[in-house]
């Protein structure tokens, strides 16, 4: 039998259990830019949780919004009822997202999210007398959540190979990561021309076969892979050309990441739909949203009044806990000016990445507003193993980074100052050059 405080009992995600249970690494409490550990080590939080924390941690108006909240109206199911917290929120969201982009449907994930929009794009088509358009477009190395249609449509390997099929009549576009575009600095010059690719599955299946293509801005959890110059304006060009959904996977780029509100602010492209979810209450209440466009929710508008129109939806979705943690985290963004603050220290960041290039084993470094990748000549016969090892170091060292593959991967808090830039990039370089 486990005791109740043993470490057996709770099987951890993404997470090398046998590893992590022999020496844990144990949090306890956050404020600010910074966690503390059960030992008492305060870790400078260069992830912002895992791309969610985007204000900071333990935030008081967003504390104070969630204890209020729970103690007035903990639960309201979504089915046939409402509070008004929800419609609030929604409101919000619809004048914080592109123009255009203005109906929002409520999940507790990012995965729910793409499952969602994914859902919502076929009977879109569906009930535009399109029922024939069914397959579905994703990306090389492309993170869309773990459930099956994010796992279908998304494409890094570890994430697929064991869970079976999946689902059928989806296609993936190549990745952009291509060696012309090591070393850069925001979007990279070369590589628009991989939308292309697009037109050859159009050709290949018929364009009346296709639902929707869906795609990251910024590939995070893969290792930030950054959109060429031109390239998602080509997805969009090609996608309306052809009457094909285009699906913008904000999870991790929403919400100031890239000292806008959305990506598709900074990039200068209105997707049909956006997902989100992370940086939406700031990480302190499970919660996601579709973001679709007027055309898209008036198309299932139709029928008798008293009909659902939509057979979708959750327990949890927009519960007034969440809606009261999303509202507050709105207001924190807006009052503390957060997104502009990002963009201000966009080149700072940059520096302090790139200047890490003359350590030992770096073989690329890329960056894009608040976030940053360190890629690592991987050990041979064990991939993983260096970054991995980058980690534990720099956890030991007093700052906490993420590592894909063999790629470091920071996206801070959106509060993060020039010091805690320095301290990163000080740490990262005692940490690297200490590599095997």
């Amino acid at each position: 039998m486990n005791a109740p405080n043993d470490l057996s009992a709770f099987w951890m995600p993404f997470t090398a259990n046998r590893q992590f249970k022999a020496a844990p690494r144990m949090l306890t409490r956050a404020e600010g830019m910074s966690y503390f550990t059960d030992t008492g080590r305060e870790i400078l939080d260069a992830t912002a949780g895992l791309w969610c924390v985007n204000a900071g941690h333990c935030r008081p108006k967003i504390v104070k919004a969630v204890q209020d909240q729970v103690a007035e109206l903990d639960y309201a199911p979504a089915f046939q009822m409402g509070h008004p917290k929800a419609f609030e929120l929604a409101s919000r969201l619809g004048a914080l997202a592109p123009q255009g982009l203005d109906h929002v449907f409520y999940t507790n994930s990012g995965s729910e999210a793409v499952e969602t929009a994914l859902k919502i794009a076929l009977a879109y088509h569906k009930a535009k007398g399109q029922g024939g358009r069914t397959r579905l477009i994703g990306r090389e190395r492309g993170y869309h959540g773990v459930n099956f249609g994010g796992i279908s449509v998304g494409g890094i390997v570890n994430n697929r190979r064991v869970f079976g099929p999946l689902v059928p009549g989806v296609d993936h576009l190549p990745h952009t990561h291509i060696p012309d575009n090591a070393w850069t600095r925001g979007q990279p010059e070369h590589g628009a021309h991989l939308a292309e690719d697009l037109e050859r599955l159009v050709a290949l299946h018929g364009a009346e076969t296709i639902a929707a293509v869906i795609v990251e801005p910024v590939a995070g959890s893969t290792g930030v892979l950054l959109p060429p110059k031109g390239y998602l304006e080509r997805l969009r060009e090609i996608t309306r050309k052809h009457g094909i959904l285009l699906i913008f996977d904000e999870v991790i780029t929403g919400f100031g990441r890239l000292g806008s509100a959305f990506a598709a602010d900074r990039l200068g492209v209105t997707p049909d739909m956006i997902t989100c979810a992370k940086g939406l209450t700031n990480g302190t209440i499970p919660m996601g949203a579709v973001i679709a466009s007027a055309e898209i929710h008036d198309a299932f508008m139709h029928g008798p009044d008293h009909l659902i129109e939509l057979f979708h939806g959750y327990t949890y979705s927009g519960t007034p806990v969440a809606c009261a943690a999303g509202l507050a985290t709105l207001d924190t963004y807006r009052e503390e000016g957060l997104f502009e603050h990002a963009a201000g220290l966009e080149d700072a960041w940059a520096d302090m990445l790139h200047g890490l290039r003359d350590c030992r084993h770096v073989i690329d470094i890329r960056n894009m507003g608040l976030i940053g990748a360190i890629e690592l000549q991987p050990i041979d016969g064990h991939p993983t193993k260096r970054a991995f090892q980058a980690f534990l170091d720099a956890f030991e060292a007093g700052v906490m980074i993420r590592t894909t593959g063999d790629i470091i991967a920071m996206s801070p808090p959106l509060i993060i100052d020039q010091s805690h830039i320095d301290q990163i990039g000080e740490t990262l370089r005692t940490v690297l050059n200490a590599l095997d």
